[in-house]
């Protein structure tokens, strides 16, 4: 029951959230702040049903180190996505016009920090943990990394290839950042930097969401498999090869410190299910 109850308190302030900032849109202000509250609202819930349901400290949002872990994740995941950018570009994908919209990118900040933020709680804090410790690392990996595919497939400019493009590139790269470092903090600077360079930088759809303009005024033109088409660079060759190196990167890391849980034989789940709390 503990997975139902963290997933039900950490999606019902992404749902409040998500409508109060839809409300909003309009006001990049408003936005700003109600997707820097949601963001803080859902780690709250998050440590507070964790301690509840499982009677123990969330160190995975530890406060300790959690600027700086985050801080490093942000500007990995903005530089990760100008490199993406610059092989479009060099491929005549990607031309930058002028100057977009200063607000636009100020709206966009709030909105995917809640995005962010609320993601990976729900597919890194909660799904990833509670099912890597019933089938291990590897089996959680593929599982949640489908899963979080399939999350972005009813996107409006989705699909099937984007949805599996999400699945390989985000859904494994944000996992394994988790593993490598065993708190969130770091996959939620990932994530957030990688959407607000996509989206409040340099202007490209993300994810297939009909995205606001951001800070630069530019266009995206060619092959689908060089520029995501209208799914976005995310959709993009480049993001999958650039994303599973990271991923890889990650699991390296992982491996060296020891943090790779082995699947579990039957017996193993069994008893485990007798201490685990429920």
């Amino acid at each position: 029951m503990r997975l139902v109850w963290q997933l039900a308190a950490v999606a019902a302030v992404s749902l409040i959230g998500s409508q109060a900032v839809a409300a909003v849109q309009d006001n990049p202000w408003l936005t700003l702040a109600l997707g820097l509250l949601t963001s803080v609202l859902a780690i709250l819930a998050y440590g507070w049903v964790v301690r509840r349901t499982e009677k123990r400290s969330p160190v995975e949002i530890a406060r300790e180190g959690a600027a700086a872990a985050t801080g490093r994740g942000t500007l990995l995941g903005v530089a990760l996505f100008g490199a993406v950018i610059i092989g479009i570009a060099l491929l005549g994908g990607y031309e930058i016009h002028g100057l977009g919209s200063v607000t636009g990118a100020v709206g966009l900040f709030g909105f995917m920090a809640a995005a962010s933020v609320t993601e990976e709680l729900l597919f890194r804090g909660v799904l990833f943990r509670i099912i890597e410790e019933r089938t291990g690392t590897w089996i959680a990996l593929a599982l949640t990394g489908a899963l979080f595919g399939l999350a972005h497939v009813f996107n409006p400019n989705a699909g099937l290839w984007g949805a599996l493009a999400i699945a390989i590139t985000a859904g494994g790269m944000l996992a394994a950042a988790y593993i490598a470092t065993r708190n969130l903090w770091l996959p939620i600077g990932l994530h957030f930097g990688w959407n607000f360079a996509a989206a409040g930088i340099f202007s490209t759809e993300v994810s297939g969401n009909n995205t606001p303009q951001g800070l630069l005024d530019a266009t995206s033109s060619g092959p689908v498999l060089i520029t995501g088409g209208d799914f976005g660079p995310e959709g993009s060759l480049y993001t999958v090869l650039f994303c599973t190196l990271m991923t890889v990167v990650f699991l390296w890391l992982a491996h060296r410190r020891g943090h790779m849980v082995p699947r579990r034989r039957r017996a193993d789940r069994v008893a485990a299910a007798t201490t685990l709390p429920q």
